[in-house]
């Protein structure tokens, strides 16, 4: 995903989709299931209510939806009689929707915005759902009460942190991305074992306040109950920004994972045409770019001329690609259920 094929001339982000264009005079409504609280806020503002504008005889309805793994569930229960039509969710849960039939495939011909895709963003779904937007993981810490700050991934182990750590545990992504990141802290390499990443994560337990953050680590931070947490560089950024700088975000010299959010098309969906409208606008140029800016999630649309500074802030950014460890989902998803059993056993159970 080179930086330099993210940002270029402005003017190209002015240049509609010929799609698009022929869906004027499109009508119905349509429900959008993702994310709630400050995701469904920003993405409500970037892209549903532009793409309304553009479209005034579609109505889009924004169902939140939990987790990933609480959206494909809502899917599934709804596979005979779909109410939903669109679902923003991870690359790791879409999956599964993809192999039960939930989610239809989508080719270039009823999508042209596919071309115009990073070779990244259909890596993980195939010729599913896309990427909509790519994020990393970090470690969230208190700027105000947490001194030293953090500055490593190694730094989680510290004394003074015991009963200050919130870790997202699998089944959760966060907690798999985790895996792969201290894997490799240890010197393995998650394709081969993740034995080390186990045994110092066992090592970590008892200094774990919650290994399911609830509402989440940001919130668990700026409410006091930790000063640690892990979480998405997207939301952290934007959290850092309204907090006054309350929180701040470290990437891990000794590396992160990318983070892949999809957006599918419901097999099934009652309004077919108003919904694929809706995944090609949200896939434009216009809609990442206004997401970006506004949430820094790092945009998945080769063409769209993103604020160098907002990329900066994300998982575009050359110094953050340099960290990233080379995992694949797909091979993750091999072996979750070993992972997710091997955290259940032998992480969380230390705990006690």
């Amino acid at each position: 995903m080179p930086t330099r094929r993210l940002v270029i001339q402005a003017g190209l982000a002015s240049i509609a989709a010929p799609a698009i264009v022929r869906a004027q005079g499109l009508s119905g409504s349509i429900t959008l299931m993702s994310y709630s609280g400050i995701f469904q806020d920003n993405y409500t503002k970037t892209v549903i209510e532009p793409f309304q504008q553009a479209f005034p005889g579609i109505k889009v309805n924004f169902a939140p939806g939990g987790t990933s793994a609480q959206m494909v569930g809502s899917v599934r229960a709804q596979k005979a009689d779909p109410q939903i039509d669109v679902a923003i969710m991870d690359v790791t849960t879409s999956s599964i929707g993809n192999s039960e039939g939930l989610f239809e495939k989508l080719t270039p011909a009823e999508f042209p915005v596919l071309n115009e895709l990073l070779p990244e963003a259909r890596a993980g779904g195939g010729e599913y759902g896309p990427a909509v937007t790519f994020d990393h993981l970090v470690l969230v810490y208190d700027t105000q009460n947490l001194k030293p700050p953090l500055t490593t991934l190694a730094d989680l182990w510290r004394p003074d942190l015991k009963g200050q750590l919130a870790i997202s545990a699998p089944p959760n992504i966060q907690g798999l991305a985790l895996t792969a990141m201290v894997e490799k802290m240890t010197g393995g390499d998650y394709r081969k074992s993740i034995d080390g990443a186990i045994k110092k994560l066992r090592e970590l337990a008892p200094s774990v306040n919650t290994f399911e953050p609830n509402p989440d680590g940001y919130s668990l931070i700026l409410n006091g109950v930790v000063k640690v947490a892990t979480g998405w560089n997207a939301r952290s950024q934007l959290y850092a920004d309204q907090t006054g700088g309350k929180i701040a975000a470290l990437l891990p010299p000794e590396g992160s994972v990318f983070q892949i959010n999809t957006i599918n098309l419901t097999a099934g969906s009652k309004n077919r045409a108003a919904a694929a409208a809706f995944i090609n606008y949200a896939l434009s140029q216009a809609a990442q770019k206004a997401f970006t800016e506004r949430m820094f999630y790092a945009p998945t649309n080769a063409q769209a001329a993103i604020d160098p500074k907002a990329i900066a802030r994300t998982a575009a950014a050359p110094e953050s690609r340099a960290r990233m460890i080379g995992l694949d989902w797909n091979d993750v998803l091999k072996v979750r259920d070993q992972w997710n059993n091997r955290w259940r056993r032998e992480v969380i159970a230390a705990a006690r």
